[in-house]
């Protein structure tokens, strides 16, 4: 092959290998957000991220970029880059938002639900039922998986793209832990509950259903919200 052939080739592989190495950079980024070793608020430091994933300032600047526009982090001229931090009000505004998707998601499942879907939903509910009241961060991410399938399941990328987005936003705010123990045995009858509904192919009583349990989580988070004192941004 001569050179001039090869070049084309290489300049793709070199792309293919940027654009892996920025996703990996992106995601290991975002699980230092979402566990929490990176609060909202905290300054990302290009040098010290840039060596502990043995990478160059430029796939860490194209995570950055990536990041910026999911929502995640902000960055500022002069002031860098920083998670950001999600005010009371703003995560009222995503609930809002995530109610109707939820409501959709459960209307268009209740129509094409498998018997296989609907026993994986059944272990998520149970599985959830036997969380016990202080597992706080046990049923977030129980919570999470019962959603995430329900959007998969939904068969809609479009809506599944929209949500998931809202919801790493809403994970920036959950991260203050404000979720009340006696409010998971609470949340555990309405996922199953939910999934009556979806097992009754009632696909109106599960949009509701959707509906009212997202605007009951937002309720709540504002109640808890004003209680802890978190500035609601406006």
């Amino acid at each position: 092959m001569s050179t001039l052939l090869a070049q084309p080739a290489e300049k793709a592989l070199a792309l293919v290998q940027s654009t892996s190495l920025t996703r990996l950079v992106l995601e290991s980024i975002e699980e230092m957000i979402f566990s929490g070793e990176l609060p909202p608020g905290t300054k990302l430091n290009e040098a010290a991220l840039a060596q502990r994933f043995g990478v160059s300032r430029g796939p860490l600047r194209e995570a950055f970029h990536a990041l910026e526009e999911s929502g995640l982090i902000r960055q500022e001229k002069n002031r860098g880059a920083h998670v950001r931090e999600i005010k009371l009000s703003e995560a009222a505004d995503i609930y809002d938002l995530r109610a109707g998707l939820d409501a959709t998601a459960g209307r268009l499942l209740a129509e094409r639900l498998t018997p296989e879907q609907l026993h994986t939903l059944r272990e998520l509910t149970e599985a959830m039922k036997a969380v016990r009241p202080d597992e706080v961060e046990r049923f977030h991410e129980l919570n999470l998986s019962f959603h995430d399938c329900l959007l998969a399941m939904a068969g809609n990328p479009v809506l599944s793209s929209h949500y998931r987005k809202l919801s790493k936003l809403l994970t920036l705010f959950r991260r203050r832990n404000l979720m009340a123990p006696m409010a998971i045995p609470h949340f555990a009858d309405e996922h199953s509950a939910i999934v009556d509904l979806l097992a009754a192919r009632d696909g109106a009583g599960c949009a509701q259903a959707l509906f009212e349990h997202a605007r009951g989580g937002r309720a709540r988070m504002l109640r808890d919200g004003e209680l802890a004192g978190v500035p609601d941004g406006r």
